[in-house]
């Protein structure tokens, strides 16, 4: 393959909700540009985006998909992004690493959820975005209606540059209103006859023609007074216009596409080698130092790795953009976190499976190697000009469902680790962990949906059966007044013996808390607890009842008790300790003894101390058609939700509310139902609260009865 220069590449990324026809759309663009002579569909299983099993199993991505073409002496790389919410993660990547977003809509459909969702995250990747209107072929579709909703909900910059002449069945022209010019196509689509307007369009067209000349000129200055001088612009100078309003995200340029019938592809393709930034031409991606790297080849090597895939028969995969310099095969660089070296041993452009070796990729290009040993996803490599340079890593969304996991067979649980450690290599946005408080393997994910298909891939390629199970609630056990306890260790068996006794006060720890006045405080430990919270251990002791050796001990079996709380066995927290007496025996006292007596001291105070369970509130924000809030407000009302605001977003409502973790087990199922699939929500950790009373009961008898099964 040709090496491309930095100023003729293009870095693109097809997003939109779900069926909005983005890999078909993608077939299509490859089959423009020449890398496939046939086109594949969705329906026969054989497109060049959604190759993986488990793609072709559901007919729709689950992962992106890295592709290319070459036109006109440049090179397209554009990547195909899942539509589904609870694949969020790989859009987020290509967002963080393509010039400009191309955000695919169903005609029929107007503005849907997953547009909005895509919008918000286009936006803070400060991405550009075109407005691409698919499915015009369709009887149901609507170029005008979606038109006037995306001026709706996304407001100033939204800017037709074609429109359709005869959507619906039949569809096969489009008047450009940049070149104002007809562009008819063929019954089976593909290259464009170049005709004039008919007489039927010429006002509509020359009126839209002028306002995207007005529009194109507001984004600079000297462009500005030209048009006020004389009316118009030249080619140039629109192209100008229009290329800096894309890039400052003031424009938003629509287009009409039929991805189906080949329908507007090469117009597209032509659209982003003129119109759209080269990588070069879009503001730097920030460093650890404090630098901007604009996509320099003069600028010593350093890449960055947006992507990792296992692939069948080949290993592992990284995608990379280059933003300094040009990588070659057989090149080292070296780990900006870790100082490791890598080589490249091999350098290509991919377009799904298919891979072209490539002698060079310079600053600006996406390209792919394999078999790295030590460099994943948000990993930045570099020359030893630059060793230590770190780009700004991809800050990927936090999960919103957890579920518990565990195999089948217990024979497959070493399996089991190792394969979802790679599972995690090859999604971020996926995070497993055992806990040691649940005693649990936890899997948290984007949805159901997410985490299902990780359940598909560990059984279908892992061969490893597992359940999901719902996870335990982290909860919280602490005190609200004062108690005293003591407790006696005396045991006897033959020669030395074991003897302590401990005299404790319990009390609520609080930042603003008075000191208990009633023993004198010779010493003061105060530990913060990892599981959040704090433990202040008091040494009261006067007159040498305790040696000063066993108080270590004593505060070991109170830590003891604490990571087993003595109402459900959850971690307690915000707790002060005053030990004020006890006893000890000059021959069978020892540390075993103190720490044996120390806990059940605190045991006992514990559970006359007004005990409570505190609960995992979280923020949730939820964002839904205005038409179901009455729904999902009684909803989140039944999951004993309190609810904080509602703002307006479009056409779409914003309930923000706190709601205990407890009841928001399997949500993202019970949202998709109530909403037919419009809604998404976010979750976010706030804070700890007492559970109501009816709850304790309940959770103190489940545990009661576990400890009687487990007897």
């Amino acid at each position: 393959m040709k090496v491309y220069k930095t100023n003729e590449i293009r870095n693109v990324v097809l997003i939109g909700g779900a069926k909005t026809g983005k890999t078909t759309l993608s077939e299509s663009m490859l089959f423009e540009g020449g890398l496939i002579n046939r086109r594949g569909t969705v329906e026969d299983k054989n497109t060049t985006s959604d190759y993986r099993e488990i793609e072709l199993e559901r007919q729709n991505s689950v992962l992106s998909t890295v592709m290319y073409v070459e036109h006109k002496g440049n090179k397209i790389n554009f990547i195909d992004a899942p539509g589904f919410d609870d694949f969020i993660g790989e859009v987020v990547a290509a967002l963080n690493v393509c010039d400009t977003a191309l955000m695919v809509v169903n005609g029929q459909n107007g503005v849907e959820v997953g547009t909005e969702i895509n919008w918000r995250h286009s936006a803070k990747a400060k991405t550009p975005v075109v407005f691409l209107v698919n499915h015009l072929e369709h009887e149901n579709s609507s170029f005008e209606e979606t038109l006037r909703q995306l001026k709706q909900q996304f407001h100033g910059g939204v800017v037709p540059i074609q429109y359709p002449v005869n959507e619906g069945i039949g569809f096969n022209a489009i008047i450009d209103v940049l070149q104002q010019k007809m562009l008819k196509y063929p019954a089976n689509g593909g290259k464009a006859e170049v005709l004039d307007i008919p007489d039927s369009e010429k006002d509509k067209a020359a009126e839209m023609h002028a306002a995207l000349i007005e529009a194109a000129a507001e984004n600079d200055e000297a462009l500005m007074e030209k048009f006020f001088e004389v009316g118009t612009l030249t080619e140039e100078e629109m192209i100008q216009g229009l290329k800096l309003g894309i890039m400052k995200r003031g424009m938003f340029p629509v287009m009409c596409i039929g991805g189906k019938p080949n329908i507007g592809v090469d117009r597209l393709l032509d659209f982003i080698i003129s119109y759209l930034p080269a990588p070069n031409e879009m503001p730097g991606r920030k460093n650890n130092n404090g630098k901007y790297l604009n996509c320099n080849p003069a600028d010593p090597t350093s890449l960055f790795i947006f992507k990792t895939s296992i692939e069948e028969h080949l290993g592992e995969i990284s995608y990379f953009k280059v933003y300094g310099g040009e990588v070659t095969e057989a090149m080292d660089l070296v780990n900006g976190s870790n100082s490791s070296k890598e080589r490249i041993p091999q350098l290509f452009a991919v377009a799904g499976k298919k891979r072209e070796k490539l002698e060079k990729a310079v600053a600006g290009d996406i390209a792919a190697t394999i078999k790295l040993k030590n460099s994943r996803t948000n990993t930045t490599l570099n020359s030893p000009k630059n060793a230590g340079d770190i780009i700004e890593p991809i800050e990927f969304p936090s999960p919103r469902i957890s579920m518990a996991l565990k195999a089948k067979n217990q024979s497959d649980d070493e399996k089991l680790g190792a394969a979802l450690t790679e599972l995690q290599k090859v999604d971020p946005t996926i995070t497993v962990e055992y806990s040691k408080e649940l005693k649990q393997i936890i899997m948290r994910g984007q949805g159901e949906l997410h985490l299902n298909i990780a359940k598909w891939q560990l059984e279908n390629i892992e061969k490893i059966m597992i359940e999901f199970y719902a996870p335990r609630i982290p909860y919280r056990e602490t005190i609200t007044k004062s108690a005293k306890a003591m407790y006696r260790h005396k045991k006897q068996s033959g020669g030395s013996g074991q003897f302590g006794e401990v005299h404790m006060l319990i009390q609520p720890y609080s930042d603003d808390m008075t000191p208990q006045k009633e023993f004198p405080i010779r010493g003061t430990e105060e530990h913060q607890l990892s599981w959040g919270g704090k433990l202040v251990f008091n040494n009261c002791i006067v007159g040498g009842s305790i040696d000063a050796r066993f108080m270590p001990a004593i505060l070991k079996g109170i830590m003891e008790k604490m990571e087993e709380g003595p109402l459900t066995g959850s971690y307690a927290r915000d707790i002060v300790v005053n030990v004020y007496d006890g006893k000890m025996h000059p021959v069978d006292s020892n540390e075993l003894a103190f720490k044996l007596a120390g806990r059940n001291a605190f045991k006992d105070a514990f559970k006359n101390a007004g005990p409570k369970i505190l609960e995992p509130i979280y923020d949730v924000e939820v964002i839904v058609p205005a038409d179901r809030m009455g729904d999902i407000m009684t909803d989140l009302q039944g999951r004993r939700a309190v609810i904080m605001g509602m703002d307006s977003e479009g056409n779409y409502q914003k309930i923000k509310a706190k709601v205990p973790l407890a009841e928001m087990n399997r949500y993202s199922t019970a949202l998709s139902s109530l909403t037919s699939g419009s809604g998404s929500y976010s979750l976010k950790f706030a804070e700890y609260s007492q559970v109501p009373g009816d709850v304790q009961t309940a959770l103190l008898k489940a545990y009661e009865e576990q400890e009687k099964e487990e007897e």
